[in-house]
């Protein structure tokens, strides 16, 4: 019961990674909101641990907004924040990826994070403490071609993170970011472009402990770092990725 008294909200936590880090949270006592998109996915997940679930657009400023409004509603400012929501582009070579799908990934994983520390901090900083925790990318260490601007993203989501850390340790505020390899959730096929036995074996190839991430070990990383274990740790993006950027 790591987390027994402390309060969550996770964003795109209605699937995969998030999904995986939200029923960890609830094994080790969190009272947590699973925010998402996906009204239906997130209902289904929060029925299934019992905790409340909230419509967000996460990259639209009204919506966040709203998002404060109702989680205050339900347990005033949270404790922890798991900027979990991303995209990608579908692989192409840069110069074909359009704009609509650039603005959709830096919409989402990059104004995201913004938004939430607009509408969070404050009141974090007034309680004097609270823990961000952003989910980035061994795309963001060690790029992949044909993902450039996905992989930029995420980049910009670990240099963030340090830059939060620094500018919120004086309010008792940690930051941290993980950095999970590819893994069995709905972005898996639009990493790869097409899922195939053939490609699931390059991609592994590349992974030194021979898998995917998964959800659990996403679950299990957020735990400590969002723990009372991880006092100590902030402006760490933490590589859950079996070796892959080494």
């Amino acid at each position: 019961m790591r987390l027994k008294d402390k309060t969550a909200i996770i964003t795109g936590g209605a699937s995969g990674f998030g999904a995986g880090i939200a029923r960890k949270f609830a094994t080790e006592g969190a009272r947590i909101i699973i925010a998402d998109i996906d009204s239906d996915a997130a209902q289904a997940v929060a029925g299934e641990l019992g905790c409340d679930a909230i419509q967000v657009d996460i990259g639209e400023a009204d919506s966040v907004a709203r998002l404060a409004t109702e989680a205050h509603a339900i347990f005033g400012t949270p404790d922890i924040l798991i900027n979990n929501a991303g995209v990608t582009h579908l692989p192409k070579p840069m110069e074909e990826v359009t704009e609509d799908e650039f603005d959709r990934v830096l919409r989402v994983n990059v104004k995201s994070i913004y938004l939430t520390a607009r509408a969070f901090v404050p009141d974090m900083k007034i309680r004097g403490s609270g823990v961000f925790i952003n989910v980035a990318s061994t795309a963001g260490v060690s790029p992949r071609p044909n993902l450039n601007w996905y992989n930029a993203s995420k980049g910009w989501v670990i240099t963030a993170t340090k830059a939060m850390a620094v500018e919120l340790a004086p309010f008792g505020i940690r930051v941290n970011a993980l950095n999970p390899v590819a893994g069995e959730t709905p972005l898996l096929k639009s990493f790869m472009g097409e899922d195939t036995p053939e490609m699931r074996a390059k991609f592994l190839a590349t992974i030194p402990l021979g898998r995917f991430s998964t959800p659990e070990d996403m679950g299990n990383a957020a735990c400590f770092l969002a723990s009372d274990e991880a006092s100590m740790i902030t402006g760490v993006a933490m590589e859950v990725d079996g070796g892959r950027c080494i």
